[in-house]
């Protein structure tokens, strides 16, 4: 018998954040011949002082137990820690954390968290139940359309050739190699995006800048002369919409590139640059120790002057009325991912978010965070992304572990943990549309990952060396990508492919992952995997915003149920050597098999690394 679960609805009513005066009924069972006189929730909000809330009596559980339950409401958004006291005839016995979600008697515990979000916090239609496509608008696709007043001394390559990784071929001058993907090459493919069933297409940087990844902005009022023009972004956001996709872009607001019309240090731009007056208009915008050369820089890295957020001119440049995500909004944009927002302090998340929703309250906003956004201590505070005021979405780097993991590593309790983790803390409608990737510009490629050996604390040079999978390696990456990948269409949330994870694109780390889309070289039989399960995906109402239902965790096997209204979907997964029968339900007899394997008299077979989806 379990004392308490904060993941079973048997214990507490709601298995998510709760709204600001909803209520969750909580429940302990506590055994009788612990001679309970009185129980109580002890509660506090984050930073404050803790308040007692006395349990009633409810009843009997079999003749060895006894209920005590209360129902528990906050009025104000915050994070909420609580654990159970209960008076005995020899004394308080405390009832905490020890992980899982379990709770039990004096134990070395911790508190158990509640999130409670704004009663007003709802989060963009279009996203839910769709799928994302992350684009580095470099490696993409090179439409051939010739370019005017590109920035002089970049260094141009062959399409499909390796990117430089070494000091000596880039001549002291990093990231400064490209391939000239462009935003009119992105319109070309958007039927190949479509044929995968995506909803949303995020790209990293397309302003001004003078690297290959733009994230050192120059200018945030013009798209990169390389990439093409603002009529080309308006061309793309038009005929994306024509296909149901919307374009989502990335916001480098906590820095910019020292070459920027804001900074100036070359004099490139015809502006009096904050690297070149005191006088400047953005003087203000950067932390001189000593000006001019010693400046607070992002991460020490000089080439990348950080931003004091703060500055009122700064926040009314990026999020005034006709400030820079307004007016990209304007041209067709549906939204901003915001680079490392983490970084971003409050009052200027906050300013991005009044302006972003009064521009269109439909547009998403998706932080860069890489850990659980609810309880995320960062610059000596809690942050508050997910209350209602601040984010709309972060990208999902606890799924990402907790799918990769249990396909590498076959964890089927780590992984359930790690996924009801984040339900239990995120608010229902954040859940709904937070990006699920498996991969980004900033890991490994998925297939490496899986396949692959470990790069972490290994150089350039070791990662070249173990960049490329063997044939064996390959073949079993393949075979486990389809695991993975059906694991994250199946989970709550909104899948992420990064551009060529789908035609099983390789890599390591920077710039190894970066490569360019191989156009005439794509794995047919993953391609049609993915396209595959976009179909699945968008035939399925549960995937929009149905309840995540663990029921099968067995060693190396896992099976999860989304239901909703319309309609219930069975997912499991043995990764094992061994074929496994896994008790799913006897309700589950008579549904329809999307693969090849059924369930019969409440019990599922499959043969091993093999996986079921079951539709009723």
């Amino acid at each position: 018998m379990q004392i308490f679960n904060s993941r079973k609805t048997e214990y507490k009513s709601i298995v998510s954040a709760i709204k600001t005066d909803e209520k969750v009924k909580l429940r302990i069972v506590v055994p009788r011949a612990m001679s309970c006189s009185g129980a109580r929730l002890a509660v506090f909000k984050d930073g404050e002082s803790t308040v007692y809330y006395g349990m009633f009596w409810a009843g009997m559980c079999g003749d060895d137990y006894e209920y005590w339950e209360l129902h528990f409401s906050a009025t104000t958004e915050g994070l909420y820690f609580y654990h159970f006291e209960i008076d005995t005839p020899w004394g308080v016995s405390y009832i905490k954390n020890i992980g899982g979600g379990l709770g039990e008697f004096n134990a070395e515990g911790s508190e158990f968290q509640q999130t409670v979000y704004s009663a007003d916090f709802t989060t963009p239609d279009f996203l839910k139940g769709g799928i994302i496509y992350q684009i580095f608008p470099d490696r993409f696709y090179n439409s051939g359309t010739p370019k005017e007043n590109v920035p002089e001394g970049r260094e141009y390559r062959k399409w499909g050739d390796e990117p430089y990784w070494k000091e000596s071929q880039m001549n002291g001058i990093w990231n400064n190699d490209y391939f000239c993907g462009d935003l009119k090459g992105i319109e070309e493919k958007l039927p190949y995006i479509k044929e995968l069933g995506v909803s949303c297409i995020y790209l990293n940087p397309i302003f001004e800048a003078h690297s290959n990844h733009r994230y050192d902005t120059g200018e945030y009022e013009k798209i990169d002369a390389l990439l093409g023009t603002e009529e080309d972004f308006v061309s793309l956001c038009k005929s994306a919409k024509e296909l149901g996709i919307a374009i989502v872009l990335d916001g480098v607001f906590s820095h910019t590139g020292c070459d920027s019309k804001y900074f100036n240090m070359y004099s490139s731009y015809d502006t009096v640059g904050a690297y070149n007056s005191k006088e400047s208009p953005y003087y203000e915008w950067y932390k001189f120790n000593s000006f001019p050369d010693d400046y607070k820089s992002w991460w020490g890295i000089s080439l990348l002057p950080e931003i004091i957020e703060e500055t009122p001119s700064y926040r009314e440049y990026i999020c005034g009325k006709n400030g820079i995500v307004r007016r990209w909004l304007r041209t067709g944009a549906s939204g901003w991912r915001l680079d490392v927002a983490d970084e971003l302090p409050d009052i200027f998340l906050d300013d991005l978010r009044a302006a972003v929703k009064a521009e269109n309250p439909d547009a998403v906003i998706i932080g860069e965070v890489w850990e659980d956004a609810t309880n995320k201590f960062a610059y000596g505070q809690r942050r508050k992304y997910l209350l209602g005021e601040e984010l709309d979405s972060v990208m999902n780097y606890p799924f990402a572990d907790a799918v990769l993991n249990f396909v590498k590593f076959g964890n089927a309790n780590a992984f359930f943990d790690s996924v009801m983790q984040i339900i239990e803390n995120y608010p229902p409608c954040v859940l709904n549309v937070l990006m699920n990737h498996i991969g980004t510009h900033d890991t490994e490629r998925a297939i490496t990952r899986l396949a692959g050996e470990n790069p972490d604390g290994y150089n350039r040079a070791w990662q070249h060396k173990h960049n490329k999978l063997s044939a064996y390696d390959y073949l079993h990456g393949v075979s486990m990508m389809k695991m993975a990948s059906l694991i994250q269409f199946t989970l709550p949330g909104v899948p992420s492919i990064y551009y060529g994870d789908e035609v099983g694109m390789q890599g390591m780390k920077d710039p190894f992952n970066r490569a360019c889309f191989p156009w005439d070289n794509i794995n047919e039989e993953l391609l049609k995997w993915y396209q595959r399960l976009g179909q699945i995906r968008n035939g399925c109402k549960a995937f929009k915003e149905g309840e995540f239902i663990p029921l099968v965790s067995d060693h190396n096997s896992v099976a999860y149920v989304r239901s909703c209204p319309e309609n219930q979907v069975l997912v499991a997964v043995n990764n094992s050597e061994h074929t496994v029968t896994l008790e799913v339900g006897y309700e589950w007899d008579n549904s329809y098999p999307i693969f090849e394997f059924s369930s019969s008299e409440g019990k599922l077979a499959l043969p091993p690394y093999r996986y079921a989806v079951l539709s009723k």
